[in-house]
């Protein structure tokens, strides 16, 4: 009869997050397929789990699937997990619990931490309702448009994000998005464990004044905050972005989002309608 498919959630920093069902499943399961062998056999070998692993990444996602679907269909018991975290959130796996689905293989998860959830949880942001987008695009026009569709959502924006893009994409969280609150948490769980809060133009200033960025960063952006009264006159406005360098498109959704106001209206009002 098939096997069954086990995804486990692993921690992503301190070993001592993880549920005593994960240390045992681990222990029991007839192959663990894991992002990178040698980051998987260090928590295997702090719980003494003595299993084979086999490697289950990006580049080899789609022909390594057939292989563990065999298996699976073959009886075994595999357990899936990841370098960190909870596997297929910005992760590999979700082409084989797809497959094994499809062929009628029972699919099993084992919860446990989550990078996302652990910085949502201390960021001091609401909590009723969040948007995770995994990574932000790291070009420059991609990274902007991103952004821009997700301004309007009423949630906390959570994304994960390079050391070295850290300080674009703060950059392009504050011309983009504007005066909110934004939170870093940095290096989760380990020894460094980081949380800096404040407006993005606050957090770059503090990052950039360090002499590098390391570890792995969540990045958190809360809703918009309510904007003071603006009474400038919308064309001078539009106009000081524009000299500021803002292409005139960007600075019309700019003072649109700013001032409560649908793009065309501000189109319109500025062409005399």
């Amino acid at each position: 009869m098939p096997g069954l498919l086990y995804v486990v959630a692993t921690p992503i920093g301190n070993l001592e997050d993880i549920t005593y069902r994960a240390v045992r499943v681990l222990g029991e399961a007839d192959l663990i397929a894991c992002e990178d062998t040698r980051q998987t056999r260090k928590l295997l070998d702090h719980y003494g789990i003595q299993k084979p692993a086999i490697s289950y990444h990006e580049h080899n996602e789609a022909e390594r699937t057939e292989d563990l679907v065999a298996r699976l269909l073959a009886g075994a018991v595999i357990a899936l997990v990841s370098d960190a975290g909870t596997p297929l959130v910005s992760d590999p796996g979700y082409r084989l619990v797809k497959a094994a689905i499809d062929t009628g293989i029972q699919v099993q998860t084992i919860p446990g931490p989550s990078a996302t959830l652990a910085a949502l949880a201390a960021s001091g942001l609401p909590t009723d309702a969040f948007h995770f987008d995994g990574f932000l695009p790291p070009k420059q026009g991609q990274r902007a448009k991103a952004l821009e569709a997700l301004a309007d959502e009423h949630a906390t924006l959570i994304f994960y994000e390079a050391p070295h893009r850290i300080l674009e994409t703060l950059e392009a969280v504050d011309r983009v998005l504007g005066n909110r609150p934004v939170v870093v948490a940095r290096e989760l769980t380990k020894i460094h464990e980081e949380f800096l809060r404040g407006t993005a133009t606050e957090i770059r200033a503090q990052l950039a004044a360090r002499d590098t960025v390391k570890g792995e960063i969540t990045l958190l952006i809360g809703k918009a905050l309510a904007p003071p009264p603006d009474d400038t006159p919308l064309d001078e406005a539009v106009d000081a972005l524009v000299r500021s360098g803002t292409p005139r498109m960007d600075a019309i959704k700019q003072v649109a989002r700013r001032r409560g106001l649908s793009k065309r209206e501000v189109y319109d009002q500025l062409l005399g309608k």
